[in-house]
């Protein structure tokens, strides 16, 4: 007895909508994949480069991404900023950041100092921390921007001591009225000042967007031949 194939309308359309879901979000999460892993290259190439001296008469075309920087200035004890919702290594906590001034300059950079775990107590609560009163020499990584996070309601309006989901830079410079380079320095440099800086790898997590990927692909496989095996047991019946 020939099996025939018996083709369906309504299922045929719904299987077209989770295969091409299916290969679309794949396809989105390969994508994260690649930029993750050309983030990777780009560190491993940067970071072996000498730190770059930041001041007047460097140029802008220097200032790239994961490059390593030298600063010297002080920075504005007055002015410290807290970023929330920052966990490291599962335990909850916030960073900690400055504005810098460079030595003969009225330019600024925003040090992101490191990172403080969270009062268990006190979720507002933020710490003291201590911070050069004189000037320094930093060394740091450069970053475009810092990792947002969910922003739960308003954005908080930026101010001295402020608690903050995520900070922009351009927002801090109409704040303050200083004029800041469009980065933010990761401090790498060691101080007794009870903050860690074991900084988050950005290009972490290519291998979890390729798994994504692989599961995303497998139903759009699956809605595929779930509609082909069905349609040949409707024929056959």
């Amino acid at each position: 007895m020939p099996i025939s194939f018996r083709f369906r309308l309504i299922p045929f359309i719904a299987c077209l909508l989770l295969a091409s879901m299916g290969i679309a979000l794949a396809q989105w999460q390969t994508h994260r994949a690649q930029e993750k892993e050309n983030l990777a290259t780009q560190m491993t190439e940067r970071q072996h480069l000498p730190a770059l001296v930041l001041n007047a008469q460097t140029p802008p075309g220097q200032l790239q991404a994961f490059r390593k920087l030298q600063v010297n200035g002080q920075f504005i004890r007055e002015w410290p900023l807290y970023l929330d919702n920052r966990p490291l290594q599962g335990k909850a906590g916030l960073y900690v950041l400055s504005p810098f001034k460079l030595a003969g300059s009225n330019k600024y950079v925003l040090v992101a100092r490191g990172w403080h775990p969270r009062d268990a107590r006190d979720r507002m609560h933020v710490p003291d921390i201590p911070v050069a009163s004189g000037p320094v020499v930093l060394e740091g990584m450069l970053r475009e921007k810092l990792d947002r996070v969910m922003q739960l309601g308003q954005a908080e309006v930026v101010k001295p001591g402020s608690l903050l989901q995520n900070i922009d830079v351009d927002v801090l410079e109409k704040q303050t009225g200083w004029d800041f380079y469009p980065f933010v320095l990761e401090q790498t440099t060691l101080v007794n000042d009870g903050l860690s800086r074991d900084w988050p790898m950005p290009s972490a997590g290519a291998d979890k967007h390729r798994a994504y990927a692989f599961q995303w692909y497998a139903l759009a496989l699956m809605a595929f031949l779930f509609f082909v095996v069905t349609g040949f047991r409707r024929g056959k019946n």
